[in-house]
């Protein structure tokens, strides 16, 4: 009688993921990004960029305005319909000097933030895991397909395993955390554009015109914005183990080599 091979166990291992400057700018920029949006659209308040012909019936003359009346049409509210953007969003209409110190001070946050998470990815290594990978388009799909099937698997009580994840992140981390450095920088540039355009002519002329990098700064910052409540989600059906790491730097896996 010969003995039957076993397969050998599954091994844990506790692998250092974020280095603790890449952790400490990664929180800090939600409070950041938030007092830079809200101080944002006050400033934009005084001077919108995405303008039209005013609309005979409401009176408005910018997309926001449009945008606030139809919120306020929907949620069947009254009073300034046309500020309803600003008025839950913003520090609020006629603020603009406040809105502009407030936003110049956390401007600068964000960016020593941002040197702080280079100096970190540089540091601990992480800048290699960002880097787009030709398995990403398989990987990404196979990601996507987790996501939408997690809630329904739980609901049915049926077992619905994790993709293999070998590396740092899983393809669609990685495309939106190699995205967002680069909107970041975006978004940097342009607000230096429109601060200083004649001393710093040839920056503002690499958004074509003045209104040119006010256009980039506003659709960067949606790009920002909006990735704050999809990074939340994604995290949680992500797991634990996800979550845990951006707070004490480490992360447990399984069968896994070294995160590079």
């Amino acid at each position: 009688m010969t003995d039957t091979p076993t397969q050998p166990a599954e091994t844990i291992r506790v692998v250092r993921k974020h280095h603790v400057l890449v952790r400490l700018s990664h929180w800090a920029n939600v409070p950041l990004l938030l007092g830079l949006i809200a101080s944002g659209l006050a400033i934009y308040w005084a001077a919108p960029v995405f303008v039209h012909a005013r609309d005979p019936v409401t009176g408005s003359r910018e997309t926001l305005a449009d945008l606030g009346i139809a919120i306020s049409r929907a949620l069947h509210q009254g009073g300034e319909t046309w500020n309803w953007v600003y008025n839950h969003l913003s520090l609020g209409p006629r603020q603009l000097a406040t809105a502009l110190r407030m936003h110049w001070a956390l401007a600068y946050l964000f960016m020593v933030n941002g040197a702080l998470y280079l100096i970190g990815l540089i540091a601990g290594g992480g800048w290699r895991a960002l880097l787009p990978r030709p398995s990403d388009p398989r990987d990404g799909f196979a990601m996507i397909r987790y996501y939408l099937g997690v809630i329904p698997m739980a609901i049915l009580r049926r077992p619905w395993p994790h993709p293999r994840v070998e590396s740092k992140y899983n393809a669609l981390q990685r495309a939106a955390y190699f995205t967002m450095p680069l909107a970041g920088a975006l978004v940097v540039l342009s607000g230096w554009a429109m601060h200083k355009p004649v001393q710093l002519g040839w920056l503002e002329r690499m958004f074509v015109s003045y209104d040119g990098a006010r256009v980039v700064h506003f659709a960067c910052m949606l790009v920002l914005g909006a990735f704050v409540i999809p990074h939340v989600v994604l995290v949680i059906a992500d797991g634990w183990d996800t979550f845990r790491s951006m707070l004490v730097g480490w992360s447990v896996r399984v069968k896994e080599a070294a995160h590079d």
